[in-house]
């Protein structure tokens, strides 16, 4: 699963590293605690141009008379993403990277404070995540929204949280987005073990109130 992420690179730096052309609304960076509902960094692509937009974080089926008229969908699981009358269309026609530094993971024991854990490219990359995106129109109003595709966690996420982001190295780009070819579905897979760093960080980003670079500051032992 993700649920909350960070996102410091500058725009200018996002549209080098995916060759896109960046929309003039992308939402502030620094942003170190990016929550749900709230717009992210997308990639987007109609075959000959990239495009770095904005899209709200939590896709709203055609079906929903209102944003919040039925459960928030930041994530699609990658099983059933195709069955899923709410995202199979998407799944097909308009798929989107996700762009962002790393994402938060709370590992959850019953009765205690559940501690925060941050998640990012042990290369140090940017990590893009597999998204899937459309518009969804109501008495004249529109939004583009986005989920991230989700698959089951690897052994350095397992001990954590059972689910993973679908997180794809910059030579799986072209085929997800649609510019090449068929088989983006062999693409939802989980990240090798060691593709990915895992740091404990204060609970302070427990509350989606908190912000700050702080955020991301290793622990060494639960606070």
């Amino acid at each position: 699963m993700c649920g909350r992420m960070a996102i410091t690179l500058p725009h200018e730096a996002m549209t080098q590293v995916f060759d896109a052309v960046a929309s003039n609304d992308l939402p502030d960076v620094p942003n170190y605690n990016v929550c749900p509902t709230v717009q992210v960094h997308t990639v987007t692509s109609d075959g000959d141009t990239r495009r770095l937009r904005p899209m709200r974080w939590g896709f709203i089926p055609r079906w929903y008379k209102k944003p919040g008229g039925g459960p928030l969908l930041i994530n699609a699981r990658s099983e059933t993403i195709a069955e899923k009358p709410a995202f199979r269309a998407a799944c097909r026609e308009r798929r989107c990277l996700v762009v962002a530094d790393g994402f938060y993971e709370w590992k959850r024991v019953p009765g205690e404070t559940p501690l925060p854990w941050w998640v990012a490219r042990s290369d140090g990359a940017p990590m893009a995540m597999a998204g899937i995106w459309q518009d969804w129109e109501q008495e004249g109003e529109t939004l583009t929204t986005c989920a991230i595709v989700t698959t089951g966690a690897n052994a350095a996420m397992s001990p954590i949280h059972h689910r993973l982001p679908v997180i794809l190295d910059p030579v799986d780009w072209p085929l997800w987005l649609g510019e090449v070819g068929k088989g983006a579905a062999t693409l939802m897979k989980s990240a090798p073990e060691d593709a990915l760093v895992l740091q404990r960080v204060s609970t302070a980003v427990n509350s989606n109130r908190a912000t700050g670079p702080a955020l991301l500051d290793p622990i060494l032992a639960p606070d």
